[in-house]
């Protein structure tokens, strides 16, 4: 196991800025999943840990040593890529024991590794096996086990499963934390998909234009989102602008035109002015009436979209905004074109800078 560390690492090509000067602490045994839209720099902050890159500036280390300047192979990490990698010509017992072959260990340590890791993957019996012989999901399994038969210090996995179809992608999502887990290893996970990194990580990194916009758990990005892009990026959510002014019984104010919602006063730093006002999908209610002891704005049903286990109901508001709301069996109540009520509690409601 071993920390890693960023301290002001920052990455130019040419006169390109791709990664601001950026401080990221990885502790050990932690998985930790690097989030964001393409080109924000996550690919390139995990390139930068492996070696495959040198900073513009700053340092990286791992665990008590600085690495900034080792070439990956010195590195002692682990890396899986999204297509795997596997040597088609070797079969499943080869391409798992190929790192521990060329540091020229010992035949019998090493069959008894690739045996120990194939019960670990869940595939005892492939070893005889070639690539091709094995489904996208299997495949994935054994570049883990290659990457850590000669156990690294970090594991590093850019976008692992994009190939994946997505139930398979979604079994693979439970299987590779199985894997982390039982080894206890300090794990740098690159992904583009919100549901993948809050299924698997112990904190989220969620990258912007180059930085970290937040770093945390997966529920607190969730339900505490620091600014409006970290808010639209994980997960949905409907926004609204409107001023935020002072407080009444424990609640903050924010007037939105004539409609005054209220929201938690749990952030003394919350701001005032200008803000936008935030709620998830799921904290929404729709009603004929105006609800009781409930924050509200009016608007008129534009579409309904059935995706299984609820209806997404979307909502003109005033103003010209579409909220969403996800609804089940109140969904029936309504049609396209009716007048509703969205309400909420006002512990449901996030402000966030305009």
């Amino acid at each position: 196991m071993a920390q890693v560390e960023l301290k002001q690492v920052e990455k130019h090509f040419g006169d390109k800025p791709v990664l601001l000067p950026t401080d990221l602490i990885v502790e050990n045994g932690e998985f930790l999943t690097l989030l964001g839209p393409s080109g924000c720099g996550k690919t390139t902050t995990l390139r930068l840990i492996a070696g495959f890159i040198s900073p513009t500036s700053g340092r990286v280390t791992i665990g008590t040593n600085d690495v900034t300047d080792l070439p990956p192979q010195k590195r002692e990490i682990g890396m899986v890529f999204q297509d795997y990698a596997l040597f088609p010509h070797l079969t499943i017992a080869e391409n798992i024991g190929f790192g521990l072959v060329e540091r020229k260990v010992k035949r019998a340590a090493i069959d008894r590794r690739v045996c120990e890791l194939l019960n670990l993957i869940r595939l005892p019996g492939v070893q005889n096996r070639y690539p091709a012989e094995l489904s996208g999901g299997q495949q994935q399994r054994v570049a883990v086990a290659r990457a850590v038969a000669h156990p690294p210090r970090v594991l590093l996995m850019d976008e692992p499963l994009g190939a994946l179809d997505l139930k398979l992608r979604e079994a693979m999502q439970v299987e590779l934390r199985r894997i982390q887990k039982e080894l206890s290893i300090t794990t740098v996970y690159v992904t583009h998909d919100q549901i993948e990194a809050m299924t698997m990580s112990d904190r989220i990194a969620v990258m912007n234009g180059g930085r970290i916009e937040q770093l945390g758990t997966a529920e607190g990005i969730y339900n505490r989102p620091a600014n409006r892009f970290t808010a639209d990026f994980v997960g949905k959510i409907n926004l609204i602008q409107g001023v935020c002014g002072g407080c009444e019984t424990g609640e903050r104010l924010i007037a939105v035109g004539a409609t005054v919602l209220r929201a938690p006063v749990n952030d003394p730093t919350a701001p005032e002015g200008a803000v936008w006002v935030a709620v998830r999908p799921e904290h929404i209610k729709l009603s004929s009436t105006t609800p009781a002891q409930r924050n509200c704005l009016a608007g008129t049903i534009k579409a309904k979209i059935f995706v299984g286990n609820q209806w997404n109901v979307i909502v003109a508001i005033a103003g010209g905004a579409d909220w969403t709301v996800e609804a089940r069996e109140d969904a029936a109540l309504y049609a396209v074109g009716d007048p509703v009520v969205l309400g909420w509690r006002a512990r449901d409601t996030v402000i966030l800078r305009a």
